[in-house]
C-alpha cells in the first residue's frame, strides 16, 4: 500500500510558512477504498496488542485515531492545542519544523500504568510526537508506539524520539 498512497497525498508548497512542503492526507479521505484501508491497516497492526488507549494528536490524527479505538474498543485521548479542551488540562511545549507550540490533554485522560498508543498523522521534527508522549508519561501512562501516517525521513524526526517504537505507513 505504501508505494501506491503516495498519489492520494497532495504536496502544497510554502503551507503553512514558506520553505515548508505540507503533506496533505485530505485526498485520501476523499477515497472510501484508501481510507477503509489505512483504517484496516492501522486495526491489523494493533488488534490483539495490550493497548488501553488511543492518544491521538489535532486534527488529522483524531480522525484515525477514533476510527482506531473504535475498532479496538478501547478508550480514545483528544490532544489538543492549549485552550481547546473544556476541563482540567496539562500543558507540554514543544518545537515545530516551522515554529513553537504547546499540546494539552486532560489531567484525567489517562490512568497510571495504562499502555498508549500515540498516533499522529505526521512524523516531522518529532516536536510534537516528543511532547504527547511526555505528557502520557507524566500522567503515568505507558507509551506503547508511536504511530503515523507519514513520516518526513529527511527532517530526521525519529531522532528526538530514540529509545521509542515508531511505525509509520509512508516514508518521504
Amino acid at each position: 500500500m505504501s508505494e501506491s498512497l503516495k498519489k492520494f497525498i497532495r504536496e502544497i508548497p510554502d503551507f503553512p510558512k514558506l520553505g515548508v512542503i505540507f503533506r496533505d492526507i485530505t485526498p485520501a479521505l476523499l477515497e472510501p477504498k484508501v481510507f477503509k484501508e489505512l483504517c484496516d491497516g492501522l486495526h491489523a497492526r494493533y488488534k490483539g496488542k495490550r493497548i488501553d488507549k488511543i492518544a491521538a494528536v489535532e486534527s488529522r490524527g483524531f480522525i484515525f485515531g477514533s476510527v482506531l479505538a473504535y475498532k479496538m474498543g478501547i478508550g480514545f485521548v483528544p490532544m489538543r492545542k492549549p485552550g481547546k479542551l473544556p476541563w482540567k488540562t496539562i500543558c507540554e511545549k514543544y518545537s515545530l519544523e516551522y515554529g513553537e507550540a504547546a499540546i494539552e490533554m486532560h489531567i484525567d485522560a489517562v490512568s497510571k500504568g495504562e499502555r498508549i498508543l500515540i498516533l499522529d498523522d505526521l512524523l516531522a521534527t518529532g516536536g510534537t510526537a516528543a511532547a504527547a508522549a511526555r505528557l502520557i508519561e507524566r500522567q503515568g501512562g505507558i507509551v506503547e508506539e508511536l504511530a503515523f501516517l507519514i513520516e518526513l525521513t529527511d527532517l530526521k524526526g525519529r531522532d528526538n524520539l530514540k529509545g521509542r517504537k515508531i511505525y509509520s505507513i509512508l516514508q518521504y
